[in-house]
């Protein structure tokens, strides 16, 4: 982070709160410069933290912030960035048992136009969301990692029950091709072990909490060519077991015994580079996620394919 976009950072949360607080763009500066650079807390970490502290001085609601509100009304599929403040009027699809005494509710949220995971921390002190159940939620944050997003229900959110049902919407796809590329990042991968979190590490450090222990996963970031254009597709580590016969434990042993992790994605482009298979399953950003999949054939030139992709 260069001292010219931590000052952009720190313009932008000085105008949030130049109002309510006797604050300079030098202040803000300091504290995200201490948090960034000394303390190596990553920014949008540091970012929120500032913001926090801010609001606390100032004895201010997030509601307030966004203008009283201001938030935009979305549909789930027109949910498109992070650390967006957003209302939502959607049905608890389905309930999940938390993995953390942090969360106090975890599941999936939807409308007509697709779904999306939520999260409702215990410190926010709502009401309990109940399954099938219909709300209007008013003050959600987005929040994304690799191009799945997610909603975090806070102290600030609203919650109103609604006497109305929602056929929530299908946005599965169905994609059938040759897999072409098998892209960086695939094979065997470490996650950030912060509950709710599973970022990929990158060389040891999560964007979000910085260095820590990484828990092994694996996962396939393929691109499936139907011939007219080329879908991203992600394969998790169960749909990764399946299509390559490569378990996590048998990933692990190879790693070891080659001293290199790069051995298990080189053996996953021997099995599957260039054979067609059919996928359905929900986009998630740029990416579909595979959620069942089946081959179709043998073999295809991937290379001459992938060219001819490129080339579109």
């Amino acid at each position: 982070m260069t001292e010219t976009d931590l000052r952009t950072h720190a313009v932008d949360v000085h105008e949030q709160f130049s109002d309510r607080l006797n604050i300079t763009v030098d202040e803000v500066y300091d504290r995200l410069d201490t948090l960034v650079n000394e303390y190596k807390v990553p920014t949008t970490e540091a970012r929120r933290s500032v913001i926090n502290t801010y609001l606390d001085e100032a004895g201010m609601e997030r509601e307030e912030l966004s203008g009283g509100g201001g938030n935009e009304q979305k549909a789930i599929v027109d949910i498109d960035r992070e650390e967006e403040w957003i209302d939502l009027t959607a049905k608890v699809v389905e309930l999940w048992e938390p993995r953390s005494d942090a969360v106090a509710q975890v599941g999936l949220l939807g409308d007509e136009t697709g779904t999306v995971k939520f999260t409702k921390w215990s410190k926010s002190d709502l009401p309990e969301l109940e399954e099938g159940g219909v709300y209007e939620l008013n003050n959600v944050v987005t929040d994304e990692y690799q191009g799945r997003y997610s909603v975090k229900l806070n102290r600030t959110t609203t919650i109103e029950a609604l006497d109305e049902d929602i056929e929530v919407g299908d946005d599965a796809v169905e994609i059938e091709g040759a897999l072409v590329d098998i892209q960086s990042g695939s094979g065997l991968i470490k996650r950030c072990p912060v509950e709710d979190c599973t970022r990929v590490l990158q060389n040891g450090r999560c964007s979000e909490h910085g260095e820590v222990d990484g828990e092994f996963d694996l996962r396939i970031k393929g691109v499936i060519d139907d011939g007219e254009s080329v879908h991203e597709v992600i394969f998790n580590r169960e749909a990764t077991e399946e299509l390559t016969g490569i378990t996590l434990e048998k990933a692990q042993e190879m790693a070891m015994d080659a001293l290199d992790t790069s051995v298990v994605a080189d053996q996953m482009h021997e099995k599957i580079l260039g054979r067609y298979y059919s996928i359905t399953g929900p986009t998630l950003g740029r990416y579909v996620l595979a959620n069942e999949f089946e081959e179709q054939g043998g073999p295809a030139d991937a290379e001459a394919i992938l060219i001819k992709a490129r080339s579109m």
